[in-house]
């Protein structure tokens, strides 16, 4: 009989707070921040998780986040290139498209929120229908990564009849160091400026439009003018015959650092700008109008004119009357950049900046701005910075001011080690500079301890204790119930690199790089006064020391308590009978050392793991290697066996977690989640989970599902997936960046078009595709079918003997009680719109044909006149020439067009007057208004701008 296993999933990720993988988006409440595949939002003031955006099943990372204008709605950018739409509020996807080959690296909204834009690695821009859920077209162009993208809108005098487009303009930056400024209207770049001489990080446009600032890889911040007229009016020429421009040079603003300018950003409604070009700071500018600029230039004149009068007085005796040909200069001196823009506050945050963010509702002072900084060590922090005020204070210059922190629910750095109590009701987990307990049931964090560089841990017998060892060659013993540390043991004079407990819960060992295995024993004793814990405390008592020949990298007891395993840095393992400290065995076989080992709970078997990537199964009974395994791509960090079970588990530097049967030497599972590479495991006591602590500062738990699985069947499903993920990139090979050239045959100068669709293959469009296929061919054949029986027997008389009943009906068709053309519409309507283009495509010839006789009875019944419409225009569009060369499609389109246009005319008819009414409700509507009592009063200032909206007069020239 084949041997069947229990599969195990993913349930949870926790112990991140933010991830150094995206931007963060604030909203003076709410911090939506990235948490490697997961998006999760904060509230800062309580320091609460209010949301995860969690996929089932998905696993690229986040790479760019941006809100929308319509409310609730956030675009999210991944490392595979997709961009998935959320709803805020339900936490769940409206929409994902997929037409970008590498990481999403760049992503904005324009003013409505209908259309979104996004950049990527693979150097393509790519404009999106938010509404209608479809890619509008790709731009290329640039030569690198897109940094940055904003729209701007240009304002139109069209009349609203006009079908002329106003879609406005791009503009990008990307490392190429390039600017480009695109037309959307007509899908072409229209001005490129090589705008610095390192890559460009940063790009920020004012709420006027009207200047733009870029950041350099360089430490460079260039101010530029849009001219929004040029765009407006098209390409035209100057008096001189060139090309009016739409971005102009102003100058350079100059910074306190010359680091990368990693972000610019100006405050959605105040008159700051803030830059962050230095790892730990951001610095806020005050942005003054030109009116406030001349004043301060005058009164600057004013003070130089005293000054210079004072020094006039005490240069008396020189005599003769001189002017200073400075005077006249000043007269006509210029604003300068600087004199808009000047130097307000620096913003200081503990740890280095990934990305800051500006509140948009203000929660502190009204007198102050909000901005969240986002940190590479997990943590979210919050300023409150002061505003530019008039009264003048010179004695204390504003400060930005640290208002709220969220740092409690992870670590700062990487998890090195973990541990559970014999309940599996705890987790310890710890890293340089903290340790923290879980629980496991909530995953929230119950107490934050201070600790070393902490290497290994493992709880003390009655789980009230938790032993650490560290870098520094100590033993921190912590109280978990006070949360304190009780104990600090100098045991060794090097790295502690492993610690372990014998079985019978009576004796510690620990390994060391000193050379030494040190043996412990428990005792209680009494706490000391500068111990937050009353009573008895446990304690560790040397006993005994065992001198190895090199440093020691881990240490085992086998459970039954009779053998020591020692594994050395000379890439052998040593094993010792436990009481007398008697050399019993030598394991010797791994090219590099072993960096973690387990003994079976039958103690039969011991599996070791080493930096040669290699898992070696030994006998315990003589020492013989059952097997060797190439297990993991890097180096295998740590293993363990099951307990009752000769099944184990491996981590590994490759980012994966491995499920090994230690009888059979085969793989049951390969689990995938971790973005980096995998430092610790733990296994539960009663064998339901698994726990996995990575460098991508998240701790995984992987849990045992009821679900069989058969080795057969995982290894067909791992290659189907191969097989599956190696047509999708081959059909999407087509889709080089400029630049590239194609590997194969001459250069094709279609690839090369500036503006093209937007397309990409995955394995679910594949699928949908196939879907289509089958239910064609189903609903051809139940067709062909019954109008052969209608042919037969309308060939004989009415009261004919020969008369048969009709044939069965295709049992799918029976089930769902439909008719052949209905069954295709479903199948179509279900493939989600985003990916219906793409599904289209995977369609043969033959099939498109077949495809067009459902549309034309589609359109004939009046069902789903905008999907029908959307698939006929893509067909047509795709497969022109082939359509315009068969004649047998006469047949099918002639009718079409004509049953096609009859429902659109419906459609037009219903929308108008829907249109018609919707206007009259709003005239009576506005004509029967009276102010409600509880309606806000409109203030005076209101009333007027009221009043100038709708009694604007138009000057008109009178020609006599």
């Amino acid at each position: 009989m084949v041997q069947s296993y229990l599969r195990h999933g993913p349930t949870q990720a926790f112990g991140l707070i933010c991830s150094a993988s995206s931007n963060s988006v604030f909203d003076g409440k709410l911090a939506y921040v990235p948490a490697l595949e997961d998006v999760l939002v904060w509230n800062v003031k309580k320091g609460q998780m209010v949301a995860m955006w969690h996929e089932t099943g998905f696993r690229s990372e986040v790479t760019c986040i941006v809100r929308s204008p319509q409310k609730d709605s956030f675009a999210v950018g991944y490392a595979d290139g997709s961009v998935r739409l959320w709803n805020a509020s339900l936490g769940s996807v409206i929409a994902t498209f997929n037409g970008h080959h590498k990481a999403v690296t760049a992503l904005a909204f324009d003013e409505q929120g209908t259309r979104l834009a996004s950049g990527s690695q693979d150097t393509n821009l790519i404009v999106w229908d938010v509404v209608g859920e479809a890619g509008l077209f790709r731009l290329r162009g640039h030569r690198d990564q897109i940094t940055c993208i904003k729209f701007l809108s240009v304002a139109s005098d069209l009349p609203s009849t006009s079908t002329g487009s106003t879609s406005g303009a791009l503009i990008t930056t990307s490392k190429d160091t390039f600017v480009k400024v695109w037309d959307l209207s007509t899908q072409h770049c229209v001005q490129t400026l090589v705008a610095h001489r390192a890559d460009i990080w940063a790009m920020d446009v004012d709420i006027e439009r009207s200047i733009m600032f870029t950041g350099s890889g360089d430490g460079e911040v260039k101010a530029w003018k849009i001219n929004i007229e040029a765009l407006s009016e098209g390409l035209k020429e100057t008096e001189i015959g060139e090309i009016s421009k739409v971005i102009h040079p102003i100058s350079t603003l100059p910074l306190s650092s010359k680091h990368r300018v990693s972000q610019i950003c100006f405050h959605p409604t105040q008159a700051i700008l803030a830059v962050q070009s230095h790892d730990r700071s951001v610095e806020i500018f005050r942005i003054r109008t030109e009116e406030e600029a001349r004043k301060k230039q005058q009164r600057r004149k004013k003070r130089a004119k005293e000054k210079k009068e004072k020094d006039k007085e005490k240069r008396k005796e020189g005599g003769g009357n001189f002017e200073d040909a400075s005077a006249q200069n000043e007269e006509n001196e210029e604003i300068t950049l600087l004199d808009l823009f000047t130097p307000h506050v620096v913003v200081r945050a503990s740890g280095k900046i990934k990305s800051f963010d500006f509140g948009i509702e203000n929660t502190g002072p009204k007198d102050s701005i909000q901005i969240l900084a986002a940190l590479s060590s997990n943590t979210l922090e919050v300023y409150s910075v002061p505003l530019p005020s008039k009264s003048k204070d010179k004695d204390s210059p504003p400060e930005a001011s640290r208002t709220h922190s969220v740092d409690l629910p992870g670590h700062r750095t990487d998890v090195r080690t973990l541990c559970l109590s014999s309940d599996d009701q705890l987790l310890a987990s710890a890293s340089n500079g903290s340790v923290k307990i879980w629980n496991m049931k909530t995953t929230s964090c119950i107490r934050t301890m201070d600790c070393g560089h902490a290497v290994c841990s493992t709880f003390l017998p009655g789980d009230r204790h938790l032993a650490v060892g560290t870098k520094a060659g100590e033993i921190l013993i912590y109280d978990i119930a006070s949360s304190s540390l009780v104990e600090t043991v100098i045991a060794h004079t090097a790295t502690v690199w492993s610690i372990h407990v014998r079985a019978d819960g009576l004796a510690l060992v620990s390994g060391s790089a000193d050379k030494d295995v040190k043996f412990w024993d428990f005792e209680q004793k009494d706490a000391g006064e500068d111990i937050a814990q009353s009573g008895k405390i446990l304690s560790v008592v040397h006993i005994r020391t065992l001198k190895m020949t090199d440093d020691v990298l881990s240490v085992r007891y086998s459970p039954n308590g009779k053998l020591l395993a020692v594994a050395l840095l000379d890439s052998t393992v040593k094993v010792f009978y436990q009481d007398t400290l008697k050399f019993f065995l030598s394991l010797y076989g791994h090219k590099l050392p072993v960096l973690s080992m387990d003994i079976s709970s039958d103690s039969k078997l011991i599996v070791t793991c080493s930096a040669d990537k290699n898992v070696k199964i030994w006998g315990l009974d003589f020492g013989d290697c059952h097997k060797s395994i190439f297990a993991h791509e890097e180096s295998v960090m740590q293993v363990a066996f099951e307990k009752d079970s000769h099944y184990f588990w491996s981590v590994g530097k490759d980012k994966m977690l491995k499920y090994w049967d230690g009888d059979k030497f085969e793989n049951i599972q390969r689990l995938e989640g971790h973005h980096s590479e995998v430092w610790a495991l733990a296994l539960s006591h009663h064998g339901n989970f698994v726990v996995t602590g990575s460098h991508d500062k998240s701790i995984r738990v992987w849990e045992k599902l009821d679900e069989p699985l058969f080795l057969e069947e995982e290894r067909e499903r791992e290659l189907e997936q191969l097989y599956e993920s190696g047509i999708a990139d081959a059909l999407n090979d087509r889709d080089k960046p400029i630049g590239s050239g194609t590997e194969d045959g001459p250069f094709n100068s279609t690839i090369q078009t500036e503006a093209t669709g937007v397309s990409k293959q995955t394995t679910e469009t594949l699928m949908a595709g196939e879907r289509i296929v089958e239910a064609l061919d189903l609903a051809n054949k139940e067709r062909a079918t019954f109008a052969e029986w209608e042919n037969t027997m309308s060939r004989l008389p009415e009261n004919d003997a020969m008369r048969l009943q009709p044939p069965p009906r295709n049992p799918v068709l029976a089930a769902y009680d439909m008719e052949p053309e209905a069954y295709v519409l479903m199948v179509v309507e279900k493939v989600q719109s985003t990916a219906l283009q793409d599904a289209l495509l995977a369609l043969p010839f033959d099939k498109v044909v077949s495809l067009m006789e459902y549309l034309n009875i589609w359109a004939k019944k009046n069902w789903n006149i905008v999907l029908v419409s959307r698939v006929i225009f893509f067909l047509l569009k795709t497969h022109h020439h082939q359509i315009v060369a068969n004649r047998i499609m006469r047949t099918s389109l002639i009718p079409l067009r004509k049953h096609l246009r009859t429902a659109l005319q419906n459609q037009k008819d219903i929308i108008s007057y829907n249109l018609v009414a919707l206007q009259h409700i709003r005239r009576k509507n506005d004509a029967e208004r009276t102010a409600q009592l509880l309606e806000e009063e409109l203030d005076e200032e209101k009333v007027k701008q009221k009043i100038d909206e709708g009694k604007k007069r138009k000057r008109v020239n009178l020609k006599v």
